[in-house]
């Protein structure tokens, strides 16, 4: 049997753990892989592109353990009623092949993105950061807010998107959850004077969300919007003076902010600085750029810490996912053991 996560299981796990609790144990386990990088297999996600989206697979795996996560990016769905992202993963046994899990993860892909966000921020953002710049509210705006103020202890958020419903949407979630929600009138307005500025937008385009004059000394960019080749948030120039982190140079280049640029400019691995082989930010007036587009070692991380978490709770069921036959050479026994079916 494999243990099950679905969405019902996956929504009450976290309102009863609550998201800003869950976040920060998840730093733990994304900084404990973070140290092991070399550990892993790892490779650029698998994309399969069409006009209105992608549709993308992201393995990775070490010695004992391979994940992987299936995930869409279809900027047009909202229009038509559904959710831009979806995900679901699973976990398995290296020594054997077998699958251990299966969940869902667009919940779960939101909480690990908001903590990688949290981990970076945590070794990139300014000492003494007090206000946090949302440019796009959409479905990761409230998991950032609350991954921020889990580990830099945000509480006051400046907040902008061209959709006023997604603005109303976030306001009242974000207050709720005791935060002060300034409304802007731009992304410059939004941006002016805060300490993190963190991009979340959908559209499939090279945009130009952060232009150079928007960026003052001392600002961390959480840049997590540009996830595709094409899809970009921010003007080059700001990368141009600012010192940029990724996760998977590889995958980063062809997806993330420095696409624009080329191979040539220079980047720092995350893991590098979360391992102490590399610095983060080395003054208060440095720009930090987290070119962010997502990693398979970032589901991995979250895909373990569920495992961990839910296993033998009511938050897991199990389901019957592998064909075992009494003899294992025997298969076809499985289908002479069935109940035949009456023919009509």
């Amino acid at each position: 049997m494999v243990q099950f996560v679905d969405v019902a299981h996956m929504s009450r796990w976290m309102a009863d753990e609550g998201v800003q609790s869950l976040i920060a144990d998840l730093v733990t386990y994304l900084e404990d892989d973070y140290r092991r990088w070399e550990q892993f297999d790892k490779c650029p996600r698998l994309p399969s592109h069409s006009e209105h989206g992608v549709i993308e697979l992201m393995p990775t795996a070490d010695a004992e353990l391979y994940g992987f996560k299936y995930v869409n990016g279809h900027p047009i769905n909202p229009s038509r009623g559904l959710q831009t992202v979806t995900a679901f993963g699973a976990l398995a046994d290296v020594a054997t092949g077998y699958p251990l899990l299966l969940a869902e993860m667009s919940l779960l892909t939101a909480l690990r993105t908001a903590a990688v966000s949290a981990m970076a921020a945590r070794r990139l953002a300014r000492p003494g950061s007090r206000v946090h710049a949302l440019v796009g509210t959409g479905t990761q705006s409230e998991f950032q807010a609350l991954g921020m103020r889990a580990v830099l202890g945000l509480d006051d958020l400046r907040i902008w998107d061209v959709d006023p419903a997604a603005m109303d949407k976030f306001t009242r979630n974000a207050q709720a959850l005791g935060f002060t929600v300034h409304r802007a009138t731009s992304a410059a307005d939004a941006v002016r004077g805060a300490d993190v500025v963190t991009t979340c937008t959908a559209d499939k385009v090279n945009a130009t969300i952060l232009t150079d004059d928007m960026v003052e000394p001392g600002m961390h960019l959480n840049a997590i919007g540009g996830d595709s080749p094409g899809k970009t948030e921010l003007d080059p120039a700001i990368l141009r003076r600012a010192d940029t982190f990724v996760e998977f140079h590889p995958q980063t280049l062809v997806e993330g902010e420095i696409q624009n640029l080329g191979a040539a400019h220079p980047t720092v691995d995350l893991w590098r600085v979360v391992d102490g082989q590399a610095a983060g930010r080395v003054s208060d007036h440095q720009i930090t750029v987290f070119d962010s587009v997502g990693f398979a070692v970032n589901d991995f991380s979250a895909l373990r810490f569920l495992r961990d978490r839910v296993s033998g709770s009511p938050y897991a069921t199990e389901i019957d996912l592998v064909a075992e036959p009494a003899d294992p050479k025997d298969l076809f026994s499985l289908v002479t053991l069935a109940s035949p079916v009456a023919p009509h």
